[in-house]
């Protein structure tokens, strides 16, 4: 049974500042420079790579990519449910199955990766997840996210984006690393983009990373870009 966890009223957050970036997605699979950042970051965390981290084309799945003038410094993939099921279902199968069952539509966000030499690494990172955010619930109107973290990134996750934990830790062979199931409706993440999206300067009091997102005049021309 999946605990019932109140979803997360935290105040949010967005960005504006600091120097543009390059956001793009688009259908596929993870390759290039964005398969070599994804690697290079699990490697310094000590995880494997017996994957190559590829989106099912025939799925629909989605990658997302920041760049700062030549260099890849931030990618994610949108995984849309689908007849091949999501890597969550490896480890998380009954508890996916239950939210299936209520008639909940799935997204997964996956592989994602952020240069740590990257200039305002927590601005990348609010983009890209707001990015994967338009493509799944905007775009594709799913209702639910799912991501599967280490133990020990649970703590940033939750207070970070209001991800809750709806597990325990089990092994993950793909990465040879205990992972837990954490969750979050997009419900959720839309209202805290509609409440701090846009406003940086409210980071210090929201102590999330909602500020860093895109507010309503960006976050529409961003929509109307998708592919």
């Amino acid at each position: 049974m999946i605990p019932f966890f109140k979803e997360s009223q935290r105040a949010p957050l967005n960005p504006f500042g600091g120097p543009p970036l390059e956001l793009n997605s688009d259908f596929g699979a993870i390759e290039g420079d964005a398969l070599d950042l994804v690697e290079r970051r699990y490697s310094d965390r000590g995880l494997l790579t017996r994957e190559r981290f590829s989106s099912r084309n025939e799925d629909g799945d989605v990658v997302c990519t920041a760049r700062d003038g030549e260099r890849t410094i931030g990618t994610m993939s949108v995984r849309f449910d689908g007849h091949g099921g999501l890597h969550t279902d490896l480890l998380f199968a009954a508890e996916l199955a239950e939210w299936r069952a209520a008639g909940i539509t799935l997204c997964e966000f996956g592989s994602l990766a952020v240069d740590r030499h990257a200039p305002e690494s927590k601005r990348v990172l609010a983009q890209i997840f707001h990015l994967g955010y338009l493509h799944a619930h905007r775009r594709a109107r799913c209702k639910r996210l799912v991501i599967e973290v280490n133990p020990r990134h649970v703590a940033f996750y939750r207070r970070w984006l209001g991800l809750l934990p709806y597990t325990t830790p089990r092994h993950n062979p793909r990465v040879d690393a205990p992972a837990v199931l954490m969750s979050i409706d997009f419900d959720t993440i839309r209202e805290q983009i509609a409440l701090l999206g846009g406003r940086p300067e409210a980071m210090s009091t929201s102590r999330s990373l909602y500020p860093l997102f895109w507010g309503p005049a960006a976050e529409a021309a961003m929509l109307a870009k998708l592919p």
